[in-house]
């Protein structure tokens, strides 16, 4: 019965429509909809398709423009999706979300194919910038719990706001999730955002908002999104990796999209190339 569901369902796990008046990149316009795609097998398909002509493990990636467990309970896609990865030889799936919908996920031969990745900030942030989403703590439960499933687990703390007392808040709670969660990797970063986002945001939050007032004006990045100061960046970054180190030392660390010359000067040039979506 799951399966017929997630046939009937979404694949995208949208939790906003896309509209007409497309923006430039991952920009868009939404509507408060939600947009249902039906056609899993043929999406599955093609993910086979173009695996096996790659030839070797490759990702393939939930939840960039929306969140990938959402609606699994409606829709029921992880009992699809996850077993047709526990059997591909080169597909493997990263699914990036807020929620705590894992049910079934927990109960599902993964054999390690899929990766459970969770957006977290420290409870304060969350508090501010995030609403009708699980709290904090219930999603690293739910980390916790797919972790002692053996689903390999990351994080995502993006994008790190220098609140006031931010040194202190994510120190906190760097601490909390390392010794609350068996993670694989940590990725960290920044705010990267292009105009039409960034307006998105300030609609919302004000000019004046704590993203927006340390955003670098006058910084001119390759690919035209607006970012903090590299002096900032560098800053927040050396906090939280000198501090996660600390506490496990082995754990793997990488930065999104950010230019090589920070993954130097932080000290995780080794794992360059190897953040959130990629195996």
């Amino acid at each position: 019965m799951p399966q017929l569901l997630a046939f009937l369902t979404l694949w995208l796990l949208s939790l906003r429509m896309q509209v007409l008046l497309p923006r430039r990149n991952t920009g868009r316009q939404f509507s408060p909809t939600v947009k249902i795609y039906v056609n899993l097998p043929e999406m599955l398909a093609e993910i086979d398709r173009i695996a096996r002509r790659l030839g070797k493990p490759t990702a393939f990636y939930i939840g960039k423009l929306q969140d990938a467990l959402a609606l699994d309970p409606l829709t029921a896609y992880s009992t699809v999706m996850v077993p047709f990865f526990a059997e591909h030889s080169y597909a493997r799936l990263t699914l990036l979300t807020k929620s705590i919908n894992i049910d079934w996920l927990i109960k599902l031969a993964h054999k390690g194919h899929s990766i459970l990745s969770w957006s977290v900030n420290p409870p304060q942030l969350c508090r501010i910038f995030e609403e009708n989403v699980p709290g904090i703590e219930d999603r690293l439960e739910s980390m916790r719990r797919v972790a002692l499933a053996g689903y390999p687990v990351r994080a995502v703390m993006m994008p790190i706001i220098p609140v006031e007392n931010w040194r202190d808040a994510y120190a906190g709670f760097i601490r909390h999730l390392i010794e609350t969660v068996p993670l694989q990797r940590l990725t960290i970063g920044g705010i990267c955002s292009y105009k039409a986002a960034q307006a998105l945001m300030e609609r919302k939050l004000g000019l004046r908002n704590s993203v927006s007032v340390n955003i670098d004006t006058k910084l001119k990045s390759q690919d035209g999104r607006a970012r903090y100061s590299g002096s900032l960046r560098h800053e927040i970054y050396s906090h939280i990796i000198q501090l996660a180190r600390s506490l496990r030392p082995e754990l793997e660390i990488a930065l999104c999209l950010e230019e090589k010359e920070l993954w130097q000067e932080t000290g995780v040039e080794n794992n360059l190339g190897r953040c959130n979506c990629v195996l």
